[in-house]
């Protein structure tokens, strides 16, 4: 477990660093949301009836109104910043906090994926003047996440969510997905235009620059433990997790192969490889449990995703090299112990990048374009993967394409997409494609 809080506390690292340098305050806001502030968004409240934990009681008495745990945060942070803000020379307003939120979605939980309690949960809220503003941090966040993932090598597609799956309360809602091993394809980010839905539900006005009053605009876009599955799914293998050197606790593993007649000269061989490693800033940690073999430590740390094992033995010592083994593609290299910092960091810079190159290989591949449903719906069951078909844009249609194929609509390109040819349900002329996969 340890381990894996390291993990994660790597990953909260990253986009905490993205968040701050793009002028994000941190805040912690309430875990307890009274119902009668959940319910002041009809359409927010409607969303997430089904999913709520409510407390009910406090101690032995029962309470007067009910009190959710958050499943969002948009409802707190409109309440206070009703108070806080008053005029435009105070925006925009830009936070964010990493909390658990808690959510009743379904009986058949998965670790990391379907939660009853999210507990690495980013959520950043925003706050503008106008529209227009309002859309341009909807543009930022994107920018964040794909810098976000990218940095992870986690491949991705961003779609606008359709009308029927939008976040509850929002104008729209754009989101990223990645696609599993298994072919199912699994939402890792989400970024919502809210509009002035929630303003005008607390009726928070401002003084705008011309003088008149108007409710301000707002977004709020997410990522969850999601991120940290799609890490350890999208990069692993037969052998065990495979770690962006990002996030990986520990970057470095050196195990000394001791020998009877040079048993403490390899062991101190050893210490010196990685007191220098951990000098030069590549956190390294040597294994030299005694009563664990060689091949046991080589299992337990592949196991973990260490992105470098250093191997030294008599004759390493000897000719005063290290073997290098990399944990993402298995190859072995011997290295001269004067050149051992500037090779460690070169590899790793190489794991990076075959990390981000193979993901998003083998995602483009599974991303296909037809112009029939029933071909669609073939390519989900044998293949998996996305499948992108002409649509016309009507929502009739789109939901009609989740009845006969079987998966869900993720939406249609955020960028835009190249179309000619007719909608495969209605055969009017199509207006972009839309994205359908089968999805955890």
């Amino acid at each position: 477990m340890p381990y894996g809080f390291k993990i994660r506390e790597r990953v909260l690292a990253n986009i905490r660093n993205l968040l701050n340098e793009t002028g994000h305050e941190e805040v912690l806001f309430p875990l307890l949301v009274p119902e009668t502030l959940l319910a002041k968004e009809a359409e927010h409240i409607e969303g997430f009836q089904g999913e709520v934990f409510w407390v009910t009681k406090g101690g032995n008495e029962e309470l007067d109104v009910k009190l959710a745990l958050r499943p969002t945060s948009e409802v707190s942070i409109t309440y206070m910043e009703n108070l806080w803000i008053k005029g435009y020379t105070q925006l925009p307003k830009k936070y964010y906090q990493i909390v658990s939120v808690f959510r009743y979605e379904t009986k058949a939980t998965r670790p990391l994926l379907r939660v009853r309690e999210i507990t690495t949960f980013k959520e950043a809220h925003t706050i503008h003047e106008s529209y227009e503003d309002a859309e341009r941090q909807v543009r930022e966040a994107i920018s964040i996440y794909k810098k976000f993932f990218d940095s992870l090598g986690i491949p991705y597609v961003i779609s606008v969510r359709p009308e029927w799956d939008k976040f509850a309360g929002a104008l729209y809602t754009v989101a990223f997905d990645t696609i599993f091993p298994d072919g199912r394809v699994v939402q890792i980010g989400t970024v919502h235009h809210l509009g002035q839905n929630f303003t005008k539900a607390f009726d928070m006005k401002i003084q705008r620059a011309d003088g008149s009053l108007d409710y301000p605009h707002q977004t709020s876009y997410g990522i969850s433990d999601r991120a940290i599955a799609a890490i350890i799914a999208i990069h692993g293998d037969d052998h065990g997790a495979v770690l962006h050197p990002l996030v990986a606790p520990i970057l470095v593993v050196v195990i000394p192969i001791p020998a009877k007649e040079e048993g403490e000269k390899v062991k101190d061989y050893a210490r010196k490889i990685a007191h220098s490693l951990n000098s030069a800033g590549i956190i390294t940690k040597i294994d030299d449990n005694e009563k664990a073999t060689p091949g046991e430590k080589y299992y337990y740390w592949e196991l973990r995703g260490v992105p470098l094992r250093v191997e030294v033995g008599r004759r390493e010592l000897a000719s005063k090299t290290v073997s290098i083994k990399r944990r993402d593609t298995l190859e072995s290299k011997e290295v001269e112990l004067n050149h051992l910092i500037d090779a460690v960091r070169e590899i790793l810079k190489q794991i990076e990048d075959n990390m981000r190159t193979s993901s998003w290989k083998r995602m483009k591949d599974l991303v296909s374009r037809v112009d029939d449903l029933n071909l669609a719906k073939s390519r989900l069951e044998s293949k998996l993967g996305i499948v992108e078909v002409p649509w016309c844009g009507n929502n009739k249609c789109g939901l009609k394409m989740e009845e006969q194929t079987g998966g869900r609509v993720l939406g249609s390109p955020y960028e835009g997409a190249e179309i000619q040819g007719k909608c495969v349900v209605c055969g009017s002329p199509a207006e972009t494609v839309l994205r359908i996969a089968k999805t955890y």
